[in-house]
C-alpha cells in the first residue's frame, strides 16, 4: 500500500514539475522574502514559511524580536549525550515550536563535521564523528517530520568554516568526502524517505 501511495505521489509532482513554467520553477526557489516562499495559486501551491534552527524555532518572520521560542540544547550538547531517542524526542518537541510560528519548515538540523576548534559553528554540530553526526541527524529528522514539520539540513557540505564563509573553498578528496563529511547528509536524506 506504501509503495502505490509513494508512486501516485511521485507521479503527482512529475506531472505538477512538467506544468509549472520556467518562471514558476525559478520562484519556487526563490522565495518571495526571507522566510516565505512565492506561492503558485494556479497550480494550487501555497507559501511556505521558514524559521530558522536547529536549537530552536527563531521567531515568525523577523531575526530580532519575533515570537518567543524555547531554547533547546545545542547540537554539540546533543552528540554527547549519544542518544538519538532523546534527540528524535527534541525534534518532536521543535516540530511544534516551528507550528507556533505559523511556519512548515525548519532550517535545522547542522550537521557539518568538528574539523577545526576554530568553526564558529561548532556548536551547532553534533560531533567530529561521522557516524554519531549521522545518528543523531537521522533521529532529528524522523523527530520533526514524524510530527509534519519538514527538516532542511545544514549547511552544506564542506562548510567547516566561519572564516571567509562566503568564499572560501573547501578543498576534500573523494574518500575524505564520502567518510567523513557526507554520511550525516545522506542519514538525512535516507530518513526524509522513510518518513515521507
Amino acid at each position: 500500500m506504501e509503495t502505490a501511495t509513494r508512486v501516485d505521489t511521485e507521479a503527482r509532482l512529475d506531472g505538477l514539475l512538467e506544468a509549472l513554467t520556467l518562471e514558476e520553477q525559478v520562484l519556487l526557489l526563490a522565495g518571495a522574502n526571507f522566510w516565505m516562499t512565492v506561492p503558485i495559486e494556479r497550480h494550487g501551491i501555497p507559501a511556505i514559511k521558514v524559521t530558522d534552527g536547529p536549537n530552536g524555532a527563531r521567531g515568525g518572520g523577523t531575526l530580532v524580536g519575533g515570537v518567543k521560542a524555547a531554547s533547546f540544547p545545542v547540537g554539540i550538547a546533543l552528540g554527547s549525550t549519544w542518544n538519538p531517542e532523546l534527540v528524535e524526542q527534541i525534534g518532536r518537541a521543535l516540530a511544534d515550536e516551528v507550528r507556533s510560528k505559523g511556519a512548515q519548515v525548519l532550517l535545522g538540523p547542522t550537521v557539518n563535521i568538528h574539523r577545526s576548534t576554530l568553526n564558529g559553528r561548532n556548536f551547532e554540530c553534533y560531533s567530529e564523528d561521522p557516524f554519531l553526526s549521522a545518528q543523531m541527524c537521522r533521529a532529528y529528522i524522523v523527530g520533526l517530520q514524524g510530527a509534519g514539520v519538514a527538516g532542511t539540513i545544514k549547511h552544506f557540505v564542506g562548510n567547516e568554516s566561519e572564516f571567509e564563509r562566503m568564499t572560501i573553498s573547501s578543498e576534500i578528496d573523494e574518500r575524505a568526502l564520502r567518510e567523513i563529511y557526507l554520511p550525516p547528509f545522506e542519514a538525512a536524506a535516507r530518513a526524509s524517505i522513510r518518513a515521507s
